[in-house]
């Protein structure tokens, strides 16, 4: 039985904090598109924000919503130091968020 594998990614959506051409760079060598905004240093900064699809861009600002909804709510806080055990211990935090949502209502 062969392994499934994800796609990698194709686009990758970051705020402004990581707006730094090399990095753009890199991802476009991985036929990755960045939707990151540029910082506004000069007049075609406008011109590159302007061509961002604001509805996929967007997407970024709902989950750093939730995120911060989480901690705040569960005073989140990984304390794993492998990655699979950051994951996992993530993934049960966001579990436990969902359930207290769906109590809620």
């Amino acid at each position: 039985m062969p392994i499934e594998t994800n796609p990698p990614p194709r686009k990758v959506t970051a705020d402004k904090g990581y707006d730094k051409q090399s990095f753009r760079e890199v991802l476009r060598d991985f036929d990755i598109r960045p939707l990151i905004k540029h910082r506004i240093f000069a007049f075609y900064d406008h011109a590159h924000n302007a061509r961002i699809d604001e509805q996929r861009y967007n997407q970024y600002s709902m989950t750093e919503t939730v995120n911060s909804a989480i901690k705040r709510s569960l005073n989140f806080a990984v304390q794993a130091r492998s990655w699979f055990r950051e994951f996992r211990e993530t993934a049960l935090i966001c579990v436990v968020y969902n359930i207290k949502r769906a109590v809620k209502q």
